[in-house]
């Protein structure tokens, strides 16, 4: 089987590849195509990453290429983890939303929107040469934020597409550490939209330790999430740590302004990586590539192209076609639950009645996310701002007119319909 991941100078591929590497049970993958416009970085990384694979032992072939055509052709899955306008994007990203008062996120609020709005478009692309080169039933996962707008768009165009994020999986890692249990004993009731989820049970051999672990484990549930365990025992749930964006905005806000960005730190860490790539003696993944994040991504990644490919029918969190599943959202939503992986797509389960503090939000960003979705396909002023006044961090005109002028003049050169 052939694997080509787009967007694979990243300097987290070598994570992806080394779960790779060393899952050779989950699926035989014969070719690895690494594609990437960037072609000094790509030998970089594409370099080190070759040692990871002959280091374990693993005979597939490892290709680098910045011809999409060449490197999706015959691939039975095409990886997304691009980052358009990279890092120099991302702080965009992240301080314009600051300069007006909102959270500074490149996957949520007005962040989050610009990033849509630059990579939907690009996306799309990829897809359908992907699709003229590979064929129709070639399937495509994506991990290029944010996943559930660039996922949704993926699968109105008709592609064979999945979303896939790491929040479920590290989640589940860490609870089973916590429990002292094997992670595949551990099983989530897990709701919600990218980015936008609560765990409401924690299932050991299908008994319920959320009561338990709220009990007795609060103070460090908190920790890990960022928020108070007087609403997590409140709620009874455990939100995503992307829910203090929400519940938390204004603290956030001023924390945020009394530090550096998010890509500054990253870009330092992507230097610090490049280099230590460069060495032709280093083997093994070195300790400052778990501070670039994206934890378990590469064994969710596998764990994923495995299932589809095998027909294995087994459960795992990824974003896909709502359905009934929440059934005051659309059917042609994109949600983020647990689902049976099989070899035509996921097929999300049954998810209890979400209570209405968290039904209503949950609604509120779906429907912006069909906002934003609408703006990054057909361009336009005005449908930005109709995306920004829609979301629950921003909604307020003032903040949504600045906002709306101040991402399309940001993003000028990522928006064709911008520049005109």
């Amino acid at each position: 089987m052939k694997l080509t991941v787009v967007g694979g100078g990243s300097t987290y591929t070598p994570e992806l590849v080394s779960g790779i590497a060393n899952r050779r049970a989950a699926v035989e993958i014969e070719e690895i195509a690494l594609v990437d416009p960037d072609l000094d970085r790509l030998e970089v990384v594409g370099g080190f990453a070759r040692r990871l694979l002959d280091q374990a032992g693993h005979p597939a072939k490892l290709r680098l290429t910045a011809d999409l055509e060449a490197g999706a052709d015959g691939a039975a899955a095409v990886l997304l983890q691009l980052r358009v306008g990279g890092q120099r994007a991302r702080a965009g990203d992240e301080t314009v939303p600051l300069e007006c008062g909102c959270v500074g996120q490149e996957t949520t609020g007005a962040g989050g929107l610009a990033k849509a709005l630059r990579t939907v478009p690009v996306v799309l692309d990829v897809a359908e040469r992907v699709r003229r080169v590979a064929g129709d039933k070639t399937w495509i996962v994506d991990f290029t934020n944010p996943v559930g707008i660039v996922t949704r768009a993926l699968l109105d165009a008709g592609h064979r597409a999945v979303g896939l994020c790491n929040v479920a999986i590290t989640f589940q890692r860490w609870v089973a550490e916590l429990l002292g249990v094997a992670p595949d004993r551990v099983a989530l009731e897990h709701a919600g939209l990218n980015h936008l989820t609560w765990v409401r049970a924690v299932r050991v051999d299908g008994v319920d330790e959320l009561p338990r672990l709220l009990a007795e484990h609060a103070d460090r549930l908190a920790d890990h999430v960022g928020l108070p365990a007087a609403v997590m025992r409140r709620l009874g749930a455990v939100p995503s740590y992307y829910l203090k964006y929400y519940y938390r905005h204004d603290a956030v806000v001023a924390e945020q302004r009394a530090r550096p960005s998010r890509a500054e730190t990253v870009a330092g860490i992507e230097d610090g990586l490049l280099e230590l790539y460069r060495d032709p003696g280093l083997v093994a993944k070195p300790a400052l590539l778990e501070q670039r994040g994206g934890a378990y991504y590469s064994e969710a990644a596998v764990q994923l192209v495995a299932s589809i490919l095998t027909d294995r029918g087994d459960v795992q969190v990824v974003n896909a076609r709502n359905g009934s599943t929440l059934p005051f959202l659309p059917a042609d939503a994109v949600v983020e639950v647990p689902a049976r992986i099989t070899g035509e797509g996921p097929v999300p389960l049954p998810s209890p009645p979400l209570p209405p503090a968290v039904a209503g939000l949950v609604a509120h960003v779906s429907a912006y996310e069909s906002l934003a979705l609408e703006a990054a396909l057909h361009g336009g002023r005005d449908r930005v701002f109709d995306a920004l006044l829609a979301h629950p961090l921003i909604g307020q005109i003032d903040q949504a007119e600045t906002l709306a002028d101040r991402l399309v003049s940001v993003n000028r050169d990522f928006l064709p319909w911008a520049a005109a």
